[in-house]
């Protein structure tokens, strides 16, 4: 199926000179004289491509490319600014708004569409990236919609360690790897049986052998991804401790990496206020309270967990439900 590319110009002579090349070559055009009819356009369409006039009514160019690209659903989306402009401080701008290319006029109809070609092969290749990432997020919910006990937990995980980074001023990045590791870190379970997996208490050496292996069975399967570089460390070491004495490599300290160290924080406040087949959910303060006194013991990274503290007492007893809000 041929891309279908939103041409968005004022001037209707320039809409149908685009709209023809882009045509000839195969393309479906979808086109729109103002700047929000051009938004209305893509939410209504499913749009590969965007060509921006900067000078348009209502919104111009600019100040629909920012809108864009502030989306979640429509962020990914090549926008090419076409303009007549010359000045820097435009072209600075246009990079500002989120622009992913420029088109001066007269339009040389070549480089058009040779433009057009590259960032849809760009386009496509994110495409494949995220229908990989849809696959390895419905295997990781599979797995937990086995146990009725741990309903939710890859939600509440991926939004408040990715709101607790927030809090602890990580990269962009890093929150992002934090919010995407709160789902697929138990992704390694899909290797053990459900005998061993669904078994509420009492596994034998050679069971918890086997359950201690997750953490780099779930690495080797999100691997091939390289979007998912920074979270490939938080699937493997969600269980070091901060003694030493955690799994699969024993790391001590600041060698565990500071998202895992997040991760797990909220991994275990989670596990402690959910209701399991072995015990009844903890209140906030008591969950809080055990924590502390795995901090003494050595597990825990004790300045994350202040932090996290902090946040859970100003929040309340709904902390996890509100940070997940939060970091939406």
């Amino acid at each position: 199926m041929s891309a279908t590319i939103l041409v968005a110009d004022d001037q209707a002579a320039n809409r149908e000179l685009l709209a023809e090349l882009l045509t000839g070559d195969g393309f479906q055009v979808i086109s729109a004289a103002d700047g929000r009819e051009a938004l209305a356009a893509l939410a209504r369409n499913q749009i590969d491509l965007v060509l921006l006039d900067v000078m348009m009514p209502l919104l111009n160019g600019f100040e629909v490319c920012e809108r864009i690209k502030a989306n979640p659903e429509t962020d990914l989306i090549p926008a090419i600014l076409v303009t007549s402009l010359a000045d820097k401080q435009d072209r600075i701008r246009g990079i500002k708004s989120g622009a992913d290319d420029f088109l001066t006029r007269p339009v040389d109809h070549v480089e058009l569409l040779a433009r057009v070609r590259s960032l849809l092969k760009l386009k496509m290749r994110t495409d494949e990236l995220e229908r990989a990432e849809s696959v390895l997020f419905t295997l990781a919910r599979s797995i937990e919609g086995k146990d009725p006990y741990t309903h939710g937990h890859c939600e509440r995980l991926a939004e408040s360690s990715a709101y607790l980074g927030s809090e602890l001023k990580l990269p962009t990045n890093q929150i992002t790897a934090l919010r995407r590791a709160g789902v697929v870190h138990d992704i390694g379970k899909v290797a053990i049986p459900d005998s061993i997996l669904l078994k509420p208490r009492g596994l034998s050496p050679e069971e918890w052998k086997l359950m201690r292996e997750h953490p780099v069975v779930g690495e080797c399967i999100c691997a091939p991804l390289k979007s998912f570089r920074l979270v490939l460390p938080i699937i493997r070491h969600h269980h070091e401790k901060w003694d030493g004495s955690g799994y699969p490599d024993g790391l001590k300290g600041e060698s565990i990496p500071i998202t895992a160290r997040a991760l797990q924080i909220v991994d275990v406040y989670d596990a402690l206020t959910t209701e399991r087949p072995y015990k009844k959910a903890f209140s906030s303060a008591e969950a809080l309270q055990t924590m502390k006194e795995e901090v003494a013991k050595g597990w825990w990274d004790a300045d994350i967990f202040d932090q996290f503290q902090r946040l859970v007492r100003s929040a309340g007893t709904d902390f996890m439900s509100r940070s997940s809000a939060a970091a939406r």
